[in-house]
C-alpha cells in the first residue's frame, strides 16, 4: 500500500459497509410502503455483496480486512448510532414517524457510503497495477448501485416528509420512478415534481 491515508479509507469504508447492512435489516423493521421496502431488500442484498468486494480488495492489497483502526471504530460508532435512532423511534410506537426516521437514517448512511467509494474510484484512476485493478474491480461493481441507493432514497426521505406534512407527495418519488443514478438527473427529477405542483 501506498498510502496509510488510502489503508485508513479502505478500512473506514469497509467498516461502513458492514455497519449498512445492520442500518438496512433496521430499516426494514420500521418500513410500511411496500415498494420502499423492495427498494431496501435489493439495497441490503447489494451491501451484502459491497462488503464482500471491499473485503476482496482490501485482502488483494495486502490488509487485514479486520483491523481495527481509530478512524473505524468511530465509523463503527457512527453505525451503531444510526441503529439506534431507528430502535428508538420503533419503540415510539409511531410507525410513520419511524419510517421517517429510518429513511433518514439510511440517508444519512447512504452519503457517506457514496462519498467513500467516489474517493475510492479517484484512487483507482491514480495507482497502478494490481492495486489499481482490485480497486477498479470493486468500484466498477458498486458504483451505479451506490447512486441509485443514494439518490432515490433522498427522493423517498422528501416524499414521505411532505406526506407527513400533510402536503401533496410523489409515491414511489420521482427519482424511483426515473431510476436516477447522477446527482443531474435527480436535480432534474426534483425540478420536474416541482414544476408539476
Amino acid at each position: 500500500m501506498r498510502s496509510p491515508q488510502l489503508r485508513e479509507l479502505l478500512l473506514q469504508s469497509l467498516e461502513h459497509e458492514r455497519g449498512g447492512v445492520i442500518v438496512y435489516q433496521t430499516a426494514l423493521e420500521c418500513v410500511m410502503n411496500d415498494d420502499l421496502r423492495e427498494e431496501w431488500e435489493k439495497y441490503l442484498e447489494q451491501t451484502e455483496k459491497h462488503v464482500e468486494l471491499l473485503t476482496t480488495a482490501c485482502e488483494a492489497l495486502g490488509l487485514d480486512p479486520d483491523e481495527i483502526t481509530p478512524g473505524r471504530k468511530i465509523v463503527q460508532h457512527t453505525g451503531k448510532s444510526l441503529v439506534v435512532a431507528m430502535k428508538m423511534a420503533l419503540a415510539a410506537n409511531d410507525p410513520p414517524a419511524a419510517e421517517l426516521v429510518a429513511c433518514e437514517c439510511v440517508v444519512l448512511a447512504e452519503t457517506k457510503d457514496h462519498f467513500d467509494w467516489e474517493l475510492i474510484g479517484q484512487c483507482a484512476q491514480e495507482l497502478t497495477g494490481e492495486e489499481a485493478q482490485s480497486l477498479k474491480h470493486a468500484y466498477d461493481e458498486v458504483e451505479d448501485e451506490e447512486d441509485e441507493h443514494l439518490y432515490h432514497t433522498r427522493g423517498w426521505c422528501r416524499e414521505l416528509w411532505l406526506k407527513s406534512l400533510g402536503l401533496r407527495a410523489v409515491l414511489p418519488p420521482p427519482e424511483e420512478k426515473k431510476d436516477v443514478k447522477t446527482e443531474i438527473d435527480a436535480a432534474k427529477a426534483k425540478q420536474e415534481r416541482t414544476k408539476a405542483r
